[in-house]
């Protein structure tokens, strides 16, 4: 799958660390290392500029060194595991650096308004007949 910013060489900067993975298995989870954690230092990142960095600060939530973590172990396979912890990577990226769309501010219409004092009428007149009981 192409990635806009793959592009721009980001896989040099990606650390990749292998552990076992947790949860059943059998004995396959107690001896082969299938978990990857990817680790992206922000702050250290010569193919970001400042300004993507403080985005990526501010959107992220990252360690206190400023590393991104994302860990996959939804496969046996490293390999598989290392794939998808990249796409989730370019995932989270892409959804940072999206412009948020500007909301316009409108106005509500004709048929809206009289629906909304309609419904309100109708409302206090089922109030107004519950009155008190005598007894």
């Amino acid at each position: 799958m192409s990635h806009p910013i793959q592009y721009r060489g980001l896989e040099s900067e990606m650390d990749f660390e292998v552990s076992r993975s947790s949860g059943p298995g059998g004995q396959n989870v107690n001896k082969v290392n299938s978990r990857v954690t990817l680790r992206f230092n922000v702050t250290g990142s010569v193919l970001l500029d400042d300004q993507e960095k403080a985005v990526l600060f501010k959107k992220l939530s990252l360690t206190a060194s400023g590393d991104l973590l994302i860990s996959s172990q939804a496969s046996r396979s490293q390999l598989k595991n290392k794939e998808a912890c990249k796409e989730r990577f370019y995932d989270i990226l892409r959804e940072a650096f999206k412009k948020k769309k500007v909301r316009r501010v409108t106005r509500p219409t004709k048929s809206s308004q009289r629906k909304r004092l309609d419904e309100k009428k109708k409302q206090g007149e089922k109030k107004r007949w519950r009155g008190e009981v005598d007894y």
